[in-house]
């Protein structure tokens, strides 16, 4: 029931942030030592909202695994990951609606990822996303009046591809990177240049009773500080 109501509340959506679909020439965004392995996609339950266009499970297999190897068979990394991805509900829209409705494609899927050679999972629960179509002229007035299913379930697809990898991105020590956020610390050591020593200054002889202690003049530090971590 619950994807249900997440596909009824995504059809009422008139305004909707969009993925580029012209990404893909771009070189992809680092992610550590990831390659694709297993690229899985299942749709065996997969439900339909009453407003929409019929799909078959097979269908919206053969663009999910589509849509992941275009987005991820990019990385050359040296371990393999596989991604599995469950297809939970769909919502097309279909022709022939009125256009003061304009209802939104809507699709749900739950990712899931494993380290190949550990034969783990990285992620303790599914990830659950909800996807829409991009805006774009041809959606701007209900995309079942401009575009046929399978254009439809390809923009989907590729959105959900897409959305995976931004969850992969903010989990990036899972490919052996720093943790997202975590700045690297600079040893102290690290802001003086090698071979000089901090400079002690003794004031000039003053004819006060009280001594007067001997100040810490700090170095100034090299414009070039070592870099750490990863950007």
């Amino acid at each position: 029931m619950r994807v249900l109501r997440l596909l009824a509340f995504g059809l009422g959506l008139t305004a909707l942030a969009a993925c580029q679909t012209n990404d893909l020439k771009e070189p992809p965004v680092p992610l550590g030592d990831f390659r694709l392995g297993l690229n899985i996609a299942v749709a065996d339950n997969v439900q339909k909202v009453p407003i929409s266009r019929n799909a078959s499970k097979e269908d919206w297999e053969a663009a999910m695994k589509k849509a992941v190897d275009d987005r991820f068979g990019r990385y050359e990394g040296d371990k393999l990951y596989n991604i599995g991805i469950s297809i939970d509900g769909y919502a097309l829209a279909p022709p022939g609606v009125p256009l003061v409705l304009k209802p939104k494609s809507v699709l749900v899927v739950t990712a899931n990822i494993w380290d190949d050679a550990a034969r783990k999972k990285l992620n303790p629960e599914g990830k659950q996303l909800t996807i829409f179509e991009h805006m774009s002229p041809e959606t701007v007035i209900g995309s079942g009046v401009t575009q046929n299913k399978k254009k439809q379930m390809e923009i989907l697809s590729y959105n959900a591809a897409k959305s995976v990898e931004k969850w992969l991105l903010d989990n990036p020590e899972w490919f052996g990177l720093p943790p997202k956020g975590k700045a690297a610390a600079t040893p102290a050591a690290a802001m003086t240049p090698a071979g000089v020593t901090p400079a002690v200054t003794t004031p000039a002889e003053t004819p006060l009773a009280t001594p007067v202690k001997p100040l810490l003049t700090l170095p100034v530090p090299s414009k070039t500080v070592p870099r750490t971590g990863t950007p």
